[in-house]
């Protein structure tokens, strides 16, 4: 979804990338359970307990990605609810580059010290460098695209606030 400005460039930029391979693990990893849940009073508790698993290859295994003028939205594409927002005074810098799943510990959600990302494959990816020193990545398809949009969003430094000020409590001396 593009929406062009009065002067023709681009408020807004959406994208959503799928992981076949992690949709269809999901998938039949669920089935499989659900089956075996079915069949086996015994082992009921267990494979019920166990469809977490598949769970989270479902919810990791589509991302939608939104970059408008306040913010970037980084969603599960199966589950909008499930979603990281940063705004605009959090992100210091966006950038594009190409990232193996490995580059940031794996497939799917990740967190790792001063890293946070969404990887479903190999390829263009999303870099924000949030003001607090924490890099966020999502491999996403024309990266480039959103890094540029969400760069000419970004307020100078002169505007930004510091992290954790909030104009409606009064900064306390000592």
């Amino acid at each position: 979804m593009n929406l062009p400005r009065n002067d023709g460039r681009r408020t807004a930029w959406c994208r959503s990338q799928y992981s076949p391979w992690m949709l269809t693990t999901g998938v039949v990893l669920a089935v499989a359970l659900l089956a075996f849940a079915a069949i086996s009073a015994e082992y009921r508790t267990v494979s019920l307990e166990l469809l977490a698993a598949p769970a989270a290859f479902l919810v990791t295994g589509g991302v939608k990605v939104t970059v408008f003028p306040h913010g970037v939205t980084v969603s599960s594409a199966l589950v909008p609810l499930l979603r990281r927002t940063f705004t605009t005074d959090r992100i210091a810098h966006a950038s594009a580059r190409w990232t193996r799943p490995m580059d940031v510990g794996g497939w799917g959600y990740r967190w790792k010290p001063g890293l946070r990302a969404v990887s479903l494959r190999e390829g263009d990816a999303l870099w924000l460098e949030l003001t607090r020193g924490i890099s966020f990545v999502v491999t996403i398809d024309d990266a480039g695209t959103a890094a540029d949009l969400i760069n000419q969003h970004l307020p100078s430094s002169s505007e930004r606030r510091p992290v954790g000020h909030h104009p409606e409590i009064p900064p306390t001396n000592g």
